[in-house]
């Protein structure tokens, strides 16, 4: 009997391990897609993969994360984009994988699309849609206070805002340079976030 429970235990080992391999191939295909994409259908449909991954796994967080990440740069990019619509997607992805694992990364995806929201019309949304990004990053700095893609998107949202109203280059500069230090000491896990490095060193030389 002892031997049947360790060649049952050896089986059940080998197939939990085929299974992380199997998602994390599929993950890394989708996150090539992701990266090579370069218009809204193509987004739309690694989203869509992306979601497909999330539904059959069950207990992974990231799968749901970068399906709403996808939708988000259609928003920013497609200007013909529903953004309300984009808006609405990102966040259902983003409360699925919040039921898995609440973390900084996803409220980095929160406050993108009420930024996205906001942007239908910034005069009449800030009130709404303003407030919901800005708290999204002060959830995030909660959980994780040295996340460099909250100080990037800190800093984009500082360098967007009229001067006159506490915004402008020389306010965003100091924010920009945190999330540039912050990521020149990041080393993410396989298969985590690992983008905004680059934007970040862009925005920073703007503020110059």
């Amino acid at each position: 009997m002892k031997k049947v429970l360790v060649a049952f235990s050896i089986l059940l080992s080998f197939a939990a391990s085929a299974q992380t391999d199997k998602f994390a191939a599929a993950m890394q295909k989708n996150l090539d897609a992701l990266e090579a994409a370069k218009t809204p259908a193509d987004l739309q449909g690694v989203s869509a993969s992306f979601e497909r991954i999330a539904e059959a796994e069950k207990t992974q967080w990231l799968p749901y994360y970068y399906a709403a990440l996808a939708q988000e740069r259609i928003g920013f990019s497609d200007k013909d984009a529903d953004k309300d619509k984009i808006g609405d997607k990102a966040n259902q992805l983003l409360d699925k994988a919040e039921a898995i694992e609440k973390n900084a990364e996803l409220y980095c995806l929160r406050n993108m699309a009420a930024t996205i929201q906001m942007l239908v019309d910034p005069q009449s949304r800030w009130q709404t849609y303003g407030q919901q990004a800005q708290a999204a990053l002060q959830s995030g700095m909660q959980l994780e206070p040295n996340n460099p893609r909250l100080y990037y998107l800190q800093g984009m949202s500082v360098f967007g805002t009229p001067e006159a109203f506490g915004g402008g280059k020389e306010k965003a500069k100091p924010i920009f340079q945190k999330a540039v230090d912050l990521y020149a000491s990041f080393t993410p896990k396989p298969m985590y976030p690992n983008w905004g490095s680059k934007e970040a060193a862009d925005m920073l030389a703007k503020c110059e």
